[in-house]
């Protein structure tokens, strides 16, 4: 005698999606910078600012769009990245808020309220993130425009110099002016231009690898695969020389040496791309007019303090991290807008180093760090060759972005001109970070979703299981 029993497959178990954690760090981020916003409002005028319910109130509902998009086009994505940008750049209001309210800039020349703009752009950067979501439903599509990727991200990068259609601000032709709009095309080059960096070395990886001499304990590659390093340090250089930038061609540049280091795990391409970096930055720097005011700014800036311009800005910013200390002069208590009219663009993050002190520069140097290395997760996690070194990319690139803007404004290095993400005023870094990490939410998520549990058949439905009696 025997008895047959029927047994049925179980599918894949299901993952936490993290949404509840996300929803409750974004209240948190939320109530943080409504808290700064109050402060600032009672440190300088001693009440209340009059629209801090109002600013609460937006901060929050831009925060629930995002969330509720993530919640359902990106369910299984990174719980830390929206939060952390969320409250960057609702600190980064604050920041605004508080330069508008001193009576220097208001009496300057040109004068216009810059957070209400800020805003205005961050909703519409909440809109772009979400139409990232709702449009790349997965970031493997992009490898096919690999090619197309290259020339979009050159044609971004000659706008600005094409006359009538460019605008030089001061000495810097990175904007372009269309219908009274300025727009500044390099922040959405740097992740153009990372598509094309991705598909490239997933194909080519493997060749420039190969090493033909070892020289000193370093992999030399051959002279023939030097030609993508060699070309795209000419185009850097190109950059650097039209468009007097110094901050976007060390970010393109960096970021493909970057990503060329993590496809080859050759040592030795990152020697190289440094030598040529600064072989070819000190070359320029000696020629170029406004790079070369730059450099001997960051040199001494107090040597030429009363008859430069970018002297007196990069003295005013180092003064102001000197008299911050640790903790800071508080909220409103600082002279940071001495700088002047790039107080609250290029130079915010002096006002972080003097109200907030040393202790408020690595709080947000730490917040920059949590979405890089969420960055980095998420390319080790990602099941793709395109999507690690996409997401390696974006990481590298707003890495860098961070470097050069607090490197140059503390007199680590020459000030660069770009702008600190998040946190400064403008509309083409806020829209362009806001799709950086929309990009990022959706690469983790495809890393993150569970594999679908394979099809049922009829024999694995129902099995017959024999026991003898």
């Amino acid at each position: 005698m025997s008895v047959v029993t029927n047994t049925t497959t179980i599918g894949a178990i299901e993952l936490p999606s993290r949404r509840n954690t996300e929803l409750l760090l974004l209240g948190f981020a939320v109530v943080i910078s409504m808290f700064a916003y109050a402060n600032a409002g009672l440190a300088i005028s001693g009440e209340f600012p009059p629209g801090m319910l109002l600013y609460g109130l937006g901060l929050g509902a831009l925060a629930g769009i995002a969330h509720l998009v993530v919640r359902r086009y990106a369910k299984y994505a990174d719980p830390l990245l929206l939060p952390v940008a969320t409250l960057l750049n609702g600190m980064g209001l604050v920041l605004i808020w508080r330069l508008d309210q001193s009576k220097r800039l208001q009496n300057s020349k040109n004068f216009v309220e810059a957070a209400p703009r800020q805003l205005l752009y961050t909703a519409l950067a909440i809109a772009l993130f979400a139409g990232v979501l709702l449009v790349l439903k997965d970031h493997r599509v992009l490898q096919r425009f690999t090619y197309i990727s290259m020339v979009v991200a050159l044609v971004l990068l000659i706008l600005p110099v094409i006359p009538g259609l460019g605008a030089d601000v001061f000495g810097a032709k990175i904007w372009i002016s269309v219908g009274g709009f300025s727009i500044q095309p390099g922040e959405f080059a740097k992740i153009v231009i990372a598509v094309f960096f991705a598909g490239y070395l997933m194909v080519k990886r493997d060749a420039l690898a190969l090493a033909s001499r070892r020289f000193m304990g370093l992999y030399l590659p051959r002279g023939r695969d030097l030609g993508p390093i060699l070309m795209i340090w000419a185009m850097s250089l190109l950059v650097l020389v039209f468009e007097n930038d110094l901050g976007t061609s060390l970010l393109f540049f960096g970021m493909f040496v970057i990503m060329l280091y993590v496809a080859t795990e050759r040592t030795s391409w990152i020697v190289i791309g440094l030598l040529m970096s600064v072989g070819g930055a000190a070359v320029v720097g000696s020629t170029a007019s406004h790079v070369k005011v730059r450099v001997t700014a960051w040199l001494d800036p107090f040597d030429c303090y009363y008859t430069s311009g970018a002297c007196q800005q990069v003295g005013q910013s180092i003064m102001s991290f000197g008299s911050g200390g640790v903790l800071g002069t508080g909220w409103g208590q600082g002279n940071s807008d001495l700088i002047g009219f790039a107080a609250n663009s290029d130079f915010i993050f002096s006002t972080v180093g003097e109200e907030l002190g040393l202790t408020g520069v690595m709080a947000f140097l730490l917040l920059y760090g949590l979405i890089i290395e969420r960055g980095v997760r998420t390319a080790l996690a990602a099941r793709d060759p395109f999507g690690k070194l996409f997401a390696i990319g974006l990481s590298g690139a707003f890495t860098l972005q961070i470097f050069v803007v607090a490197g140059g404004v503390m007199g680590l290095i020459p000030l660069t001109g770009m702008t600190m993400p998040f946190l400064a005023y403008g509309g083409s870094s806020v829209l362009a970070n806001w799709m950086l990490v929309g990009i990022l939410i959706r690469i983790s998520d495809t890393a993150r979703r569970p594999a679908p549990a394979p099809a049922p058949s009829p024999d694995s439905e129902m099995t017959q299981v024999v026991r003898p009696s």
